[in-house]
């Protein structure tokens, strides 16, 4: 956010629409459609993902014991390092470019996302690997990361297309991307393998760029209500 931001008694920026980016460190030495940044606004911070997050990621893994929930992608408290790992690695492929979350003030790790099937040649990203402690659910973080995330993809990386996929039995998911204005784009069956060993259907979602402005009005006012709220 700019110095001229104001902010409330519990010292959340108020929202002015306006998203603080900058290089991160080994910018300038990374090749890649996407460069390593970190973004803030609404009180929530975006930066790479790296091994130094992993106290943090595992902290926010049991809060709630995400790896439990059956739909999901994150990993027990045990295999985070390795999940932090394949995301490294998928990065230095040019496959995914994965980013903490954290509260911008105390720098908690609340969770991570992560841009994936990147695709330069077509500027298509999609957005996933999202998930969250259980404590920062249903708060205005999901909202602000998205924002974030969306508008670096389309306004940054100047992309035609971001998408998302997810688990057909995943309706929180599904009603999340929704509410994003993604339009659903089809059913992939026998997609994917779930950490139970069945296979699951992939729902798949897609936002254009043209949708965008609209898309991110619509964010905008999600994350006034959820200051109005608290």
């Amino acid at each position: 956010m700019s110095s001229g931001d104001h902010h409330n008694s519990r010292g959340v920026p108020t929202l002015t629409g306006q998203v603080t980016t900058t290089a991160a460190a080994g910018a300038l030495a990374h090749q890649g459609f996407v460069q390593p940044v970190v973004m803030r606004f609404h009180g929530v911070r975006l930066e790479p993902l790296t091994l130094a997050h992993e106290p943090g990621l595992r902290a926010a893994v049991q809060d709630g014991e995400l790896w439990r929930i059956r739909v999901t992608s994150a990993p027990e408290p045990d295999q985070v390092r390795a999940y932090i790992q394949t995301a490294l690695e998928q990065g230095a492929r040019g496959q995914r470019f994965a980013f903490a979350v954290l509260d911008d003030a105390t720098d908690q790790v609340l969770g991570t996302s992560s841009y994936h099937d990147i695709l330069p040649e077509v500027r298509r990203v999609e957005i996933g690997y999202t998930w969250y402690a259980k404590s920062a659910q249903r708060s205005h973080v999901n909202t602000a990361a998205k924002l974030m995330l969306m508008g670096h993809a389309f306004d940054t990386l100047n992309c035609h297309v971001v998408g998302w996929r997810t688990d057909n039995f995943n309706f929180a998911s599904q009603r999340a991307i929704e509410r994003l204005g993604a339009r659903k784009d089809g059913v992939i069956r026998g997609h994917a393998m779930r950490r139970d060993g069945t296979i699951r259907d992939t729902v798949m979602y897609s936002l254009r760029s043209g949708e965008w402005p609209e898309s991110r009005a619509q964010l905008l006012s999600q994350l006034e209500l959820h200051a109005l709220d608290s």
